[in-house]
């Protein structure tokens, strides 16, 4: 696993308007907390910030003032459409310790199943995991290229790295192929009046849907 390394800066904890600009200046507001001690305000270069996201990198190794430390980066909230970092919260760690961490589920494979009209359900696209913090896995690979129609592939089957311990029910389900639900056409009912179909002017795009008329 690697540990993604750059600088951070102290700051002082401002309201958004103050956030904002931060974030403007390329810069990413950051609280550091746990270990007992004060929380503390940081500054992260929002290109590194997406780096780490973009590779599933969790632990940070951060020079404060001279001073390098290792974090867990342990929680990212992002603006609304889902895009872009705007906050994020680390947790000091100690590089013996086990952590908890989220670590995404890859699917290897096509089931055979879809061959026979089957479909494939993902449930789970993370898996809640505890790890030393220097071998948490950059992912869980699962091979699905044998299961048929009906087939799952639950928690207490996945093959995990050594010393990683998954948190979430041995039976629960990490995907699974079913049959293909048919469209069903609904006959229309005896005596019942048809509604006139309504064309609406310009063209409407896949998905969108016309707002109903307020009354």
């Amino acid at each position: 696993m690697e540990i993604a390394k750059f600088k951070a800066a102290k700051r002082v904890p401002g309201g958004q308007h103050a956030n904002q600009r931060l974030r403007q200046s390329g810069e990413l507001p950051a609280v550091i907390y746990g270990h007992k001690e004060a929380p503390e305000h940081v500054s992260l270069p929002l290109r590194e910030i997406e780096k780490c996201l973009a590779q599933a990198q969790h632990v940070l190794e951060l020079d404060i003032d001279g001073a390098a430390k290792t974090f867990l980066l342990k929680d990212v909230q992002y603006d609304h459409l889902y895009r872009t970092p705007i906050h994020v919260d680390l947790m000091r760690v100690d590089r013996n310790e086990r952590v908890h961490v989220k670590v995404p589920v890859h699917l290897i494979g096509t089931p055979k199943g879809l061959a026979g009209g089957g479909e494939l359900l993902t449930l789970m696209t993370e898996l809640d995991v505890e790890a030393p913090l220097l071998a948490i896995p950059d992912e869980i690979r699962v091979q699905i290229g044998d299961l048929e129609i009906n087939g799952h592939v639950y928690v207490k089957e996945l093959t995990l790295p050594e010393g990683v311990t998954a948190l979430a029910s041995p039976d629960d389900a990490v995907c699974l192929v079913r049959t293909k639900k048919a469209a069903v056409e609904v006959a229309p009912v005896e005596g019942a009046v048809a509604e006139p179909e309504v064309i609406a002017k310009g063209k409407v795009e896949d998905g969108d849907a016309a707002a109903p008329e307020k009354k």
